[in-house]
């Protein structure tokens, strides 16, 4: 072989770690420039599934804030003549006798038959009977948040006697889409809430076993175990049958929110020790103690800021445990009960097979509004998880 054909041998490739190219159009100096949160932002929003979930959560929480307006009934209302009366279809075309049509939101009525079967009054939807729907319509008085008197609805029937019911109604003729717009307000609230009252226990709790380690550690990491072992349902009961029955339910609203709250904050107070432990030694605490900051600087402006973005996630994935929480118990019958309006409350209606067979919209719709706040915040929680994460793409 000469030495024109060696030289024109390809070289062999280099070992080592392969560089992976910046995407296109990224600024590298920009990218260097930016935050943390500009950087987890920047992440979360490459992810399309996350931000679809982070969506629908605003859109849940919009609808608990303005569920007054949003509904088109009050929930306690009820009208006998329309027990267990099926949903009924939103349309936008009216048939004219000429046979052309028009653009008119409408539902249509109902009219009853006696099943000679069954020995019962069932409904069916009456073709002929046009009940016209409008947008920003009177209807029953309400105060919005406590505070605003208003009778504007967001959707209801241009005559408030005409029957709406788009989710059907239950055995005493109240609307159901009513009473779950105003059950979003009570779970999604007591998710965010008792998320609160276990990111303070967990958080700080967490940040002194870490931090302090020794007996503080033993103590902490003891009472942790302690808190973790115990049975969950029997003590919900427990601690729910305590509850004095002349209590406002307000009063229970927000002791079921503790109760919920003092079981959810050890798996947080494990992560925050581990992320603590981890960091106590880092070379920005060392120098910031040899500055003379204090200890309760060095947790509270040094370490806790680097762990925001994860606890962030951790709280984001423990809300619908929250949701779950109460729904079971309201469920079970020993969480909230009427006439506070929550989505557990609504399911207790479908507790027995009678019912579900008359109606199962009563059981169908509660449950897919808990499944669909559950993974919203499932789906959102793993993406800012991800995002937060310096070792995730």
């Amino acid at each position: 072989m000469s030495v024109s054909d060696t030289t024109a041998l390809p070289l062999a490739e280099e070992s080592g770690p392969a560089i992976t190219p910046l995407r296109k159009g990224t600024d590298p100096m920009a990218t260097a420039a930016a935050g943390p949160w500009r950087l987890v932002a920047r992440k979360l929003v490459r992810q399309k599934l996350a931000m679809a979930a982070g969506a629908m959560i605003v859109l849940l929480y919009l609808v608990a804030l303005f569920c007054e307006v949003i509904a088109p009934g009050l929930p306690e209302t009820s009208r006998a003549q329309y027990t267990f009366a099926p949903p009924q279809r939103l349309g936008l075309f009216v048939n004219k006798p000429d046979g052309t049509s028009t653009f008119q939101l409408h539902v249509k009525g109902y009219r009853t038959e006696i099943d000679k079967v069954a020995l019962r009054r069932t409904f069916v939807v009456d073709e002929t009977r046009i009940v016209p729907v409008g947008f920003f319509v009177k209807g029953p008085a309400y105060t919005l948040w406590g505070l605003i008197p208003m009778d504007t609805h967001l959707i209801g029937p241009l005559r408030p006697s005409d029957p709406m019911y788009l989710l059907g109604t239950d055995r005493l003729g109240r609307d159901l889409f009513s009473r779950l717009i105003y059950g979003t307000r009570v779970s999604m609230s007591i998710g965010l809430i008792g998320v609160s009252l276990s990111l303070m226990l967990g958080v700080v709790l967490g940040a002194l076993a870490g931090f302090y380690g020794g007996w503080v550690d033993m103590l902490i990491g003891r009472l942790v175990e302690v808190v973790s072992a115990m049975p969950t349902i029997p003590l919900w009961l427990g601690l729910a049958a305590a509850i004095p029955v002349t209590w406002s339910p307000l009063q229970v609203y927000f002791v079921i929110t503790i109760i919920v709250s003092l079981l959810a904050w050890t798996s947080l107070a494990r992560e925050v020790r581990g992320r603590f432990l981890a960091l106590r030694n880092e070379d920005f605490v060392t120098a910031a103690r040899l500055d003379g900051s204090r200890e309760r600087r060095l947790i509270f402006r040094h370490i806790l800021p680097s762990l925001t973005s994860h606890i962030l996630a951790v709280v984001t994935l423990a809300i619908p445990t929250m949701i779950v929480a109460e729904t079971s118990l309201s469920f079970l019958g020993i969480g909230l009960k009427p006439p506070v309006v929550s989505w557990g409350v609504l399911l207790q209606d479908a507790q027995n097979v009678r019912t579900v067979a008359t109606a199962p919209w009563l059981l169908f719709w509660p449950a897919a509004a808990v499944v669909l706040a559950v993974l919203s915040f499932n789906f959102f929680g793993d993406g800012l998880r991800d995002a937060a994460d310096p070792y995730h793409g």
